[in-house]
This record gives C-alpha cells, sequence and structure tokens, in this order.
C-alpha cells in the first residue's frame, strides 16, 4: 500500500519539475527565422559572429581594461544570444573596416556605421538599429557657437565619416582648416591642448567623451540635425544572414531589451522616432 502512494506522488513531481524546466527554456533563434537563414547561421565559423569595430568610438565600442564594452557591444551580445551563437568583437582601424570585411576577416561591421546610398553600393546593412545626429563641440570658452563660426577655424573630424561630410558642407570647398583623424578621441586630446578649434562628430559620442572626460574643459555648442541610421553591414551576398540579424533585432526592441541597454548607455529612454533619412558618402 505504501508503495502505490508514493509512485503516484513521485511521478507528479518528476511531471511538475519538467513543467518547470520546460518553461525555463527560451528559444534563442527568432522564431520566423527561414531555411536559409538558419543555413546561413550554420556556416559561421565554431559558430561565431564575428563584427569588425573601430573601437575607439565611446559609447559605442571601446576598451574598458583588457574587454571591450560599449551599446554595440551589448547589442552585438543580444543579437548572438538570440541566434544561439559565440560572439567576437575585431578591433580594426577605421580606414580599413569595409576592405577588411570584404577579405572577410569578420562576419560584419558593427560600428556606428551610418547607412549611406554610396556604402550600399560596396556592403549590404540590417535596418537602422538608432538614429543620430552630428555636433560641434568646443572649449567652453570658445566664440563657435554655431555652424558658420566653424569659417577660418581649425575643424578636426575623423576621417570617411559623415562628420566630415557635414563639416566640408559649413567649410566650402577648400578644406584647408580641416585635419583628419584616424580616431576620434585623438582629435578631442588635440581640441583640449588648443590644436584645434572645434570637431564635428557624432552627438552621442562627443556627449559621452565630453561627460566623462572633458566636462570642466568643453561643450557640445550645436546639434547639426542629420538623422542618421547606423546599421550592422554585410557582404552582399550574405543577405540571409543579414536578415537572420534583422529579425534578431526586431525581437530585441519588442521586448523592452533593447531600451534596457539604450538606457545604460545614453541615461535615457530611446526617441521615438525611428526614421532616418540616411546621409551621402562623405568625400575622402
Amino acid at each position: 500500500m505504501k508503495i502505490r502512494r508514493i509512485m503516484p506522488v513521485l511521478l507528479v513531481g518528476v511531471l511538475l519539475v519538467a513543467l518547470v524546466l520546460a518553461g525555463c527554456q527560451q528559444t534563442t533563434t527568432p522564431e520566423t527565422t527561414t531555411p536559409e537563414e538558419e543555413g546561413a547561421i550554420k556556416t559561421l565559423k565554431e559558430g561565431t559572429l564575428s563584427f569588425g569595430a573601430d573601437t575607439a568610438f565611446p559609447p559605442f565600442e571601446f576598451k574598458e581594461g583588457t574587454e571591450y564594452v560599449g551599446f554595440d557591444v551589448d547589442l552585438a551580445k543580444e543579437i548572438c544570444k538570440r541566434l544561439d551563437l559565440k560572439y567576437e568583437i575585431v578591433s580594426t582601424a577605421w580606414d580599413g573596416i569595409i576592405p577588411n570585411l570584404k577579405a572577410k576577416k569578420y562576419d560584419a561591421i558593427m560600428s556606428a556605421m551610418t547607412i549611406t546610398e554610396d556604402r550600399k553600393k560596396e556592403m549590404t546593412p540590417t535596418d537602422p538599429y538608432i538614429i543620430s545626429d552630428q555636433s560641434i563641440a568646443t572649449m567652453k570658452d570658445s566664440t563657435i557657437k554655431k555652424p558658420e563660426d566653424l569659417k577660418g577655424k581649425k575643424v578636426g573630424v575623423q576621417v570617411d565619416t559623415t562628420g566630415q561630410l557635414e563639416a566640408e558642407k559649413i567649410l566650402g570647398k577648400k578644406y584647408a582648416n580641416l585635419k583628419k583623424y584616424d580616431d576620434i578621441l585623438t582629435a578631442f586630446s588635440d581640441l583640449a591642448a588648443g590644436r584645434i578649434d572645434a570637431i564635428v562628430n557624432d552627438k552621442p559620442v562627443s556627449a559621452y567623451v565630453i561627460e566623462k572626460t572633458y566636462a570642466d574643459k568643453m561643450v557640445l555648442a550645436y546639434t547639426i540635425k542629420t538623422n542618421e541610421g547606423y546599421g550592422i553591414w554585410f557582404r552582399t551576398d550574405d543577405t540571409a544572414l543579414r536578415d537572420a540579424v534583422n529579425k534578431a533585432i526586431e525581437e530585441i526592441k519588442a521586448d523592452g531589451t533593447y531600451n534596457t541597454i539604450y538606457k545604460k548607455w545614453f541615461g535615457m529612454e530611446p526617441e521615438s522616432s525611428t526614421e532616418a533619412t540616411g546621409a551621402e558618402e562623405p568625400t575622402p
């Protein structure tokens, strides 16, 4: 009689544990992933999605101790989690970031790269995952308050960026006073040292660098409304992999994870607008 009582209880217990464990399991790959997308995911080397990034561009990607951190890094981790992949950040100089993608040194570019028509001729992007503007950063005692004040001043930009494009528009066809940098952090060092008068650069980056490093010396003097969308970029024949990543981003936005990551790095909720006008490719 004791055995007959114990066995049903044990079976019920086992079934309850199984149900709890099943409830705790999370489907990593988006449910709507197509066979082509699943095939593209399976072909990735060692189950890893590798991202090329200019890792001197906080708060999107930068090094903290021995680790790469930032908004893009956290989003890349979450994308890979949804696709049941490992992730890898490959630090790459900005001027070589596109050639290295084509040379298959990594699978994608995730480096706050604006979606432009010229870039789309060389690669294929996801939908915009964040919207940004340009800005003018100056010293606090500077007389530069608006774009017209940059005429005749020494202006720093990161080479081959939309910041360079905006500076060239402001300065006209003669760029004698435009100084191009391989990484934007060096431009900020030169601004602090008085070697340049202003920086035209992505607003989120300039705001972060000023707040964390130069709050007593510098200000964002002006916002240049460009409404640029950043995309994750793939080789032109990797459209299936791009589509799988797009779907993962959609899920991340839908369940609130995106907002959590955004608030962590920008200290606020993301703006409601998801539309991007894009931008023309800057002239090298």
